[in-house]
């Protein structure tokens, strides 16, 4: 439940204005949560100047005052950032600091959702790695000779990544440290699952900002996400509730290549109105 502490309230309103849920109101010049269409956003707690409001369900102690120095970011260094990642596909046999794993998905529990449903969840897949890649290969494998066994018009685009998801399997078994296609060999994997996979989405790309932040590689592997649906096992191995997808998976580690500049891109489509 939100609350206010009257002692400190100045009755300023300016948790009222900003309340999309219209659950706040200035009674005897006090603000009065109802907590009832409040859905917990935790705004009113962000924009009071005199920190009277809390909650009982989040720990308050996580809260931080906001500080210039140390929450600022100058704008051109972030685009900069932002063009300078790149997709990793070769890493070092380093493994990822379980302090640094947790920063990761702090960025993505504090990514905005949807009416702050905060459905988001991740699975971190480390000492595991050997079994889930296991699994992951083997699905990929059984859904490319299904493809290829019932071609059609609707399928035939799919036809070049069944075969590969075939050659995959089959160069993984000969040599699993030479050929390991899906993670690269890297030693950490975050499966990312949310009820929507646009919370889950934008969790996804504040996690992979973090790592790169962290001197860390990211590769988004899609073809995992593909090993992952209809697949039971998979689910069940990554511990997916039934009311949630598996939306992004994050292979992590650090990397064993060196980029020196950005890549140019094709100009954006924009509509002006």
């Amino acid at each position: 439940m939100m609350k206010v502490n009257s002692e400190k309230c100045i009755g300023c309103g300016e948790c009222v204005t900003d309340c999309l849920a219209n659950d706040i109101e200035l009674k005897d010049g006090t603000a009065k949560i109802h907590n009832v269409n409040c859905f917990k956003c935790g705004h009113c707690i962000a924009i009071c100047p005199e920190n009277a409001v809390s909650s009982d369900e989040y720990d308050m102690s996580e809260v931080k005052e906001y500080n210039e120095d140390k929450f600022s970011v100058e704008a051109d260094n972030l685009l900069n950032f932002i063009k300078f990642r790149r997709t990793i596909r070769q890493f070092k046999d380093q493994e990822v600091e379980d302090n640094k794993i947790s920063k990761i998905i702090e960025a993505g529990r504090f990514t905005p959702t949807g009416s702050n449903m905060q459905d988001v969840s991740f699975t971190v897949v480390q000492k595991e790695i050997p079994k889930f890649r296991k699994l992951i290969l083997e699905s990929l494998k059984n859904k490319g000779e299904h493809i290829l066994d019932n071609l059609s018009d609707d399928t035939m685009k799919l036809k070049k990544y069944a075969q590969m998801w075939i050659k995959m399997y089959k160069d993984f078994q000969e040599n699993p440290k030479s050929n390991d296609k899906l993670f690269f060999n890297a030693p950490a994997v975050i499966v990312v699952t949310a009820k929507s996979e646009v919370n889950a989405s934008l969790a996804s790309a504040n996690m992979e900002l973090m790592a790169n932040a962290l001197d860390l590689g990211v590769l988004f592997s899609g073809f995992t996400v593909r090993g992952a649906q209809d697949n039971q096992q998979v689910r069940e191995f990554i511990e997916v509730p039934e009311d949630k997808k598996v939306v992004t998976t994050l292979v992590i580690g650090y990397p064993d290549v060196q980029y020196f500049r950005t890549v140019p891109r094709e100009e954006s489509e924009v509509t002006w109105k």
